[in-house]
């Protein structure tokens, strides 16, 4: 490119230096003026723009904004106007701790729906053998599933980020088909990106013969319609099945197995999954219809609060679900996040395997030991992402120095998003303490309020414990000065990840 301006005339090199230089001011002012986003991650990408001639614009218009079209945008508004929550003053809990309660008020802030009693919670697989097991507890998850569905009478509604043709894949595959076959409604949803070969396979045309209404979520994106580019990497990464209004499936498991035929060498996954009846299914149907209903029309709007009442456990669990995606108001995930750290008291253990903390979650981590409370955090040992695995890295330092535990578990890439508190409420789903979670994708985390369902989730935390190896601050400060100047190199760039 050089050569090429050379052979110009200086006049017409003026004016493309010019041309050029306005529309870098153009693209900073749009980076500076970007509602719902960090100082931090305006003076990232002003960096990023300004010492990167021309890559640096094309770098913001293809990742620095979260459009995802102002139609789609209109039709998530209005599905969320008009799609019927269900009624939780039904099942309002009696009594909730003072802890537990201001956590539930923040999430019911997010979408409206507000915790409810009278729900049985099972983690699925062994809760202690998962350090050493994890292909067997990924099965028995997806087998749960599958049986489930085989019994479906009225419909199956799934959304997977990641559905892939294997053995657990096809399994529900052919129990989605088959119970379609049977005339049971049944509606999948699968992330353009995350599922692209599924959906460009022979299981996704055997779907739709067999009846199955498919979307492949966000398949459009980036786009080039009303020139409203936006981030390549915005995802739907939500993990969600309901089945029957009766049945709900949430966690980190996506629809694979633990062997994960596209990147074997980090395998197995290590995930979790719950298995959930009661009141809390509904809140899951209305999480899957809001974006079912913007992406097809299809006038379900009153399905998550149709039907006979949800059957009530007793003595069962107060459990909540809350949603967020690139409507959401900005920092909701991460809101969660900061508020269930700043609840613990005595106990504070988190599993995450992508951590690109934000200022507010990595100040509540780094204070929870400071007042104390025991934190600790489990990370894989080794990761898919060399840039979060730099940037987890980098935030090492801080974290141990501030008193926070942390481990690597090194037999498989640890894929558990999970957070247990003071023994009595935990919080599982899809979002990992990474910007994309908490910023761009559509995701969906469960809040349980009830010791034994914890109790359940921290032994699985205690089993991948039990394996981890310990990080030491002082071997941290002994990396070589190139491994910490990559690291940090990276971390600063954490705002525009």
């Amino acid at each position: 490119m050089a050569a090429l301006l050379d052979t110009l005339h200086p006049s017409v090199l003026a004016v493309f230096n010019l041309s050029l230089f306005v529309i870098h001011l153009v693209t900073v002012a749009r980076a500076i003026t970007r509602p719902n986003r960090e100082p931090a991650a305006r003076v990232a990408w002003v960096a990023v723009i300004m010492f990167l001639p021309l890559f640096g614009v094309i770098a913001y218009l293809l990742l620095g904004e979260t459009s995802i079209g102002r139609e789609r945008i209109r039709r998530l508004g209005l599905a969320e106007q008009q799609t019927a929550r269900p009624d939780d003053a039904a099942y309002a809990p009696a009594f909730v701790a003072p802890g537990a309660a201001a956590q539930f008020d923040l999430c019911r802030s997010i979408n409206g729906l507000s915790p409810v009693a009278g729900n049985r919670i099972v983690l699925l697989g062994d809760p202690t053998a998962a350090a050493d097991q994890p292909m067997r507890d990924s099965d028995s998850a997806i087998e749960a599933l599958v049986r489930d569905i085989g019994q479906a009478r009225e419909h199956v509604h799934i959304s997977f980020y990641i559905w892939l043709d294997d053995d657990n894949g096809g399994k529900v595959a052919d129990a989605v088909a088959a119970a379609a076959r049977r005339g049971v409604r049944c509606r999948v949803m699968a992330d353009g990106l995350g599922s692209r070969a599924f959906i460009r396979g022979l299981r996704w045309r055997q779907l739709r013969e067999a009846g199955v209404t498919l979307v492949a979520m966000l398949n459009d994106i980036p786009r080039l319609g009303h020139l409203a580019l936006g981030r390549v990497d915005l995802r739907n990464h939500r993990k969600i099945a309901i089945i029957d209004n009766r049945i709900a499936y949430c966690g980190s498991q996506n629809c694979a197995d633990a062997a994960f035929r596209v990147k074997p060498k980090y395998a197995p996954w290590v995930d979790i999954f719950l298995r959930c009846e009661g009141p809390i299914v509904r809140q899951a149907q209305y999480l899957f219809l809001c974006t079912w209903i913007a992406e097809t029309g299809e006038p379900l709007q009153g399905l998550a609060a149709a039907g006979p009442a949800p059957e009530r456990f007793e003595p069962g669990s107060v459990a909540q679900m809350y949603g967020t995606g690139p409507m959401t108001r900005g920092d909701a995930m991460s809101d969660s996040f900061a508020s269930a750290i700043y609840t613990a008291r005595r106990e504070l253990m988190i599993t995450t395997p992508y951590f690109v903390p934000d200022e507010a979650v990595l100040h509540a981590l780094c204070a929870a030991p400071r007042r104390g409370v025991e934190t600790t955090i489990i990370f894989p040992r080794h990761n898919d992402s060399w840039l979060v695995e730099a940037t987890s890295r980098s935030s090492y330092a801080d974290l141990l120095s501030n008193g926070v535990r942390i481990y690597e578990y090194p037999l498989g890439l640890l894929h558990t998003k999970s957070m247990t508190i003071d023994g009595a409420m935990a919080l599982v789903g899809s979002a990992n303490m990474d910007r994309r979670s908490m910023q761009l994708n559509f995701e969906n985390n469960l809040l349980v309020a009830d010791e034994d369902v914890t109790a359940a989730i921290r032994a699985r935390q205690q089993a991948y414990l039990g394996v981890s190896h310990p990080v030491a601050l002082d071997a941290v400060k002994a990396w070589p000065f190139h491994t910490r100047l990559v690291q940090n190199a990276v971390g600063m760039m954490a705002p525009v990840l």
